[in-house]
């Protein structure tokens, strides 16, 4: 790693923070997701010919990761689509056959998702399932409900929340393979395991983020972690108001590997499956100058050590890449709870 500098400026302490206590209490976040989707009535994988996943912003990203997670557990189709494109350009993702649609939303009422599930509704396409922290507008236009209160915040950036929903979207995908029983036994491990990536990677996360000599950031992820990355890239541009890009590990070296020098951090988010191409390509960023930061079950610079299945444990990536953004924050003099033009709904009135 290259040599790091510190230049933390806040005046408050860090625990005067929503998004820091948001971050760091988040694995009582996850414990509960898993006791409430392990719970809620789901409907049948089998009766749809397709799953969309749906969001805005980082619930987009989530369904990303989810839609991946859930065709590679049930081998059935599954994609993302933006909740403004599922109500602008449904011809481009929706077909005549019966499809499921998995609505992602932290507060339950951003504009373009609730339109589009309402239109969907209307329409007679299918079935909705809602994930959600809040039980507002979209709870009560979903089939079926996986309601997480305790991923709440006060914060604009999501964290907690993001969390929280995406340990329910995996417990989803695992029900709806017919896959709960021993596989969702082991995600009982993740809370704990999330209390011991805070605990111990909290300095590195702090020495990195604090570093301002840095000045672009980037996020490779690629299956189930494409999803993953593209949001730990949104928490850095909007905290930290960084130059920051998330991609496939090797769609790296096709055209981006240009912006790599001593000013870059390349953040790779590594699978067990395929360490090799996927550390390959960090070895070469760091060639070019570029510090590296990895994250997976071992061998990598934040490692889980979890023991848990590769498809499980995904959330585990999170915690310490939002700490690092958070700190970033400060050492900037930003204030994390409420990043530079943003509000922490989006609700709209032309459309």
């Amino acid at each position: 790693m290259n040599e790091l500098s510190s230049h933390h400026t806040s005046s408050h302490p860090t625990s005067s923070y929503h998004t820091y206590n948001e971050i760091r209490s988040q694995p009582r976040a996850w414990q509960a997701a898993l006791e409430r989707a392990s719970r809620a009535p789901l409907p049948q994988a089998g009766d749809y010919a397709q799953t969309l996943f749906t969001g805005c912003g980082s619930t987009y990203y989530l369904s990303l990761a989810a839609a991946a997670l859930y065709q590679s557990l049930t081998q059935r189709p599954a994609r993302a689509i933006p909740g403004g494109e599922l109500l602008l350009n449904p011809q481009t993702a929706l077909t005549d056959q019966p499809t499921l649609l998995v609505a992602i939303s932290r507060s339950g009422t951003t504009t373009e998702t609730v339109k589009a599930v309402e239109r969907f509704k209307a329409q007679g396409r299918g079935d909705v399932v809602a994930i959600t922290n809040y039980e507002t507008e979209l709870a009560q236009l979903a089939d079926a409900i996986i309601l997480i209160p305790e991923g709440q915040e006060r914060s604009v950036a999501q964290t907690r929340s993001f969390a929280s929903m995406y340990v329910a979207a995996t417990v989803f995908g695992l029900r709806m393979a017919g896959e709960a029983n021993g596989l969702l036994d082991a995600m009982a491990a993740l809370p704990a395991l999330g209390e011991r990536l805070l605990q111990e990677y909290a300095p590195l996360a702090r020495e990195l983020g604090e570093n301002l000599d840095f000045d672009r950031f980037y996020f490779l992820g690629s299956g189930i972690r494409y999803g993953l990355a593209c949001e730990v890239n949104l928490k850095m541009k909007e905290m930290t108001l960084t130059h920051s890009e998330p991609f496939h590990f090797l769609e790296f070296r096709h055209g981006p590997m240009s912006m790599v020098n001593e000013r870059a951090v390349v953040v790779g988010l590594v699978s067990e499956h395929n360490f090799g191409p996927e550390q390959a390509v960090l070895d070469e960023m760091r060639a070019l100058g570029g510090t590296i930061l990895s994250l997976g079950e071992g061998g990598t610079d934040v490692a889980f050590r979890s023991g848990v299945a590769e498809i499980l444990r995904g959330v585990l990536y999170l915690p310490v890449l939002q700490l690092m953004a958070l700190y970033r924050s400060l050492a900037k003099g930003l204030d994390p709870d409420h990043p530079n033009n943003l509000s922490a709904v989006i609700q709209l009135s032309n459309l």
